[in-house]
């Protein structure tokens, strides 16, 4: 498979010109590593100063050296330097903090981690302002189609959802059928998983479980019952759209619920899973706190509940709960490679009354439900007003759905096609 752009190597490119070290965290095989690589094969076919040394701490005896005698790994693996999966070793940030003191120019080092918790953020926190992080996603669908990133100059600006934009989105690219967005969303965003053969897949992502997700938490995190972990994981991707409930989950896989608790921060740590905050201000009362449960790749949880084709898991009973999933991701993805700040919450009161994703930018919010079907009841904008007590500007938002083409409701409403996010 061809080299693929991504979106992040601009801003990826700008903090390793202004920062001594840059660390890039995703998840396993979303292409940390690759695009760091190709970025240095770039740089080198330029003559830009000395070629990066390249090592990965995945490899047993570099783990080893890491550990038991830092000095000697800088020796042996000298800056400029790129240095894969470092969670293994996060006592090399002390090291690399020194090196940094002693050296005058940026993006001596680069790193990359698939897993971004506690104790990494705690390693974190001794490099100070001499380090860059970035987080980087599977392949969104803009990417895959080679579309301009929400936020980037010259493109859409952000919470554009205008006529304009529009036009321009469906010239930019061929036209988005449904049944073609929902390949793309029982694809996922892994690169070897969307471009394989439907064979090749579940291989793919079979391998991807237990040799990644199972060892990454009995090596790194430290769980004990590799069996019941996987369970979770699927019960996970059962209930993917749903409110998360370590009830079910601690059920499904047979452990305590606090261990289920302690167990999905894992998946979320390890770039599995998004946990989707509920909505909170203080002007409104009786706001349900229970967060949602998604994946960060709909391919893999796809996978993982089951769903064997693209048209089963659009015609299935998650088909809506699988589209949000993908809208909430590819709004975090886009708006990430922007390097733009923004909020996604959901809304849900004590009696059941729900907005579906609320956008918070500069002071802004704005407001979406996302539905399946290509004629949604307009009534549902009416839940919008509640938001209004929150005494914050309310913007541009509407109904995200199968439509062809933008459509004004009213005021500040629009249909919006959901491949346009």
């Amino acid at each position: 498979m061809d080299y693929m752009t991504r979106r992040i190597e601009r801003r990826f490119l700008e903090m390793s010109a202004a920062h001594k070290a840059v660390l890039l965290i995703g998840a396993r095989q979303v292409g940390k590593t690759t695009m760091l690589l190709h970025l240095e094969e770039k740089r080198a076919q330029t003559g830009q100063n000395r070629t990066r040394t390249y090592v990965t701490l995945d490899n047993m005896m570099a783990r080893d050296l890491a550990k038991n005698d830092p000095a000697l790994f800088f020796r042996t693996y000298k800056p400029p330097v790129l240095i894969a999966e470092i969670q293994y070793v996060p006592e090399l940030f002390e090291w690399i903090r020194d090196m940094c003191d002693e050296s005058t120019g940026y993006g001596k080092f680069w790193l990359t981690s698939s897993l971004w918790d506690d104790k990494m953020k705690q390693a974190t926190e001794v490099m100070g302002g001499r380090l860059g992080i970035l987080e980087m996603y599977g392949l969104s669908r803009r990417e895959v189609e080679g579309l301009d990133s929400l936020g980037s100059p010259g493109s859409m600006g952000s919470c554009d959802y205008s006529f304009p934009r529009a036009l321009r989105e469906k010239h930019q690219g061929a036209d988005y059928s449904l049944e073609k967005l929902f390949e793309h969303i029982w694809r996922g965003g892994m690169p070897d998983a969307h471009y394989g053969s439907t064979k090749a897949r579940a291989a793919y992502y079979d391998g991807y479980i237990d040799n990644l997700i199972i060892r990454d938490a009995t090596y790194i995190c430290g769980v004990t019952d590799a069996l019941r972990f996987r369970k979770l994981v699927v019960a996970a991707a059962v209930n993917n759209g749903k409110k998360l409930n370590y009830k079910i989950l601690a059920e499904a896989a047979g452990v305590s619920q606090p261990t289920a608790k302690e167990w999905l921060c894992m998946l979320e740590g390890l770039g599995i899973v998004h946990v989707l905050k509920p909505f909170h201000h203080d002007a409104l009362k009786r706001l349900v706190k229970t967060a949602k449960l998604y994946f960060r790749d709909t391919g893999l949880s796809a996978y993982l509940a089951g769903w064997r084709t693209p048209e089963m898991l659009r015609k299935g009973e998650a088909g809506e709960r699988y589209l949000m999933n993908h809208v909430v991701m590819e709004l975090i993805k886009n708006y990430a490679t922007g390097g733009m700040g923004v909020e996604l919450t959901f809304y849900r009161n004590a009696k059941a009354k729900e907005i579906d994703l609320i956008l918070l930018e500069d002071q802004t919010i704005h407001p979406f439900e996302v539905r399946l079907s290509d004629k949604p009841d307009v009534k549902d904008l009416r839940k919008f007003n509640v938001l209004d007590k929150a005494g914050i500007r309310r913007g541009r938002g509407g109904i995200i759905c199968p439509r062809p083409r933008m459509e004004r409701i009213h005021g500040e409403n629009y249909f919006i096609p959901c491949d346009l996010p």
